[in-house]
């Protein structure tokens, strides 16, 4: 006989429909703002965020990190190549592979993305009174230390976690 896990809390429930609404709101405006020229995909977005944080590993690496089949991480990864993104190099390890490196353009990619993304934070933010701002801070550095002490942990581009310590804005998607 299995145990059903236990139901949630509602405040827990409401808290997590909250969120999601915010979500997707964040969504539409960040996408508001893209180029569409050079719009990337969500998809292509993990591989960016994902090779900042380990620049130059295989193909196959990058299939694990992203939870996807090596042919359909090649497919992004040659989208990406073609845009200037990324490029692929041989491996000093085999000669069979290659590794996966943003290039110069993907990292200023990723950095103007995140100050379009900062900006309209910012800008939501300072509407905010500030024992809302400070109720914020808090409940997103709970949540923060909630999925790094469930082991869910996404590490952020230092290395670190999703959110830096110094209060500043993670920027991640």
């Amino acid at each position: 006989m299995s145990t059903s896990p236990a139901p949630h809390s509602r405040r827990a429930t409401d808290a997590a429909r909250a969120a999601c609404d915010v979500i997707e709101m964040l969504e539409i405006l960040w996408e508001r703002g893209r180029d569409t020229a050079s719009a990337v995909s969500a998809s292509q977005l993990r591989v960016l965020y994902s090779l900042e944080r380990a620049d130059g590993i295989n193909l196959r690496t990058l299939g694990d990190v992203l939870g996807s089949a090596p042919s359909s991480v090649s497919r992004l990864c040659d989208r990406l190549e073609a845009m200037g993104l990324v490029e692929r190099t041989p491996s000093p390890v085999s000669r069979r592979e290659l590794t996966i490196r943003l290039t110069g353009h993907g990292r200023a990619y990723l950095s103007e993305l995140r100050s379009q993304r900062e900006e309209v934070l910012l800008a939501a933010i300072e509407a905010m009174d500030p024992a809302s701002r400070a109720a914020l801070l808090e409940g997103l550095h709970g949540f923060r230390d909630a999925v790094v002490a469930d082991g869910d942990r996404s590490p952020g581009p230092d290395g670190a976690g999703s959110a830096r310590q110094d209060g500043g804005s993670a920027g991640h998607a």
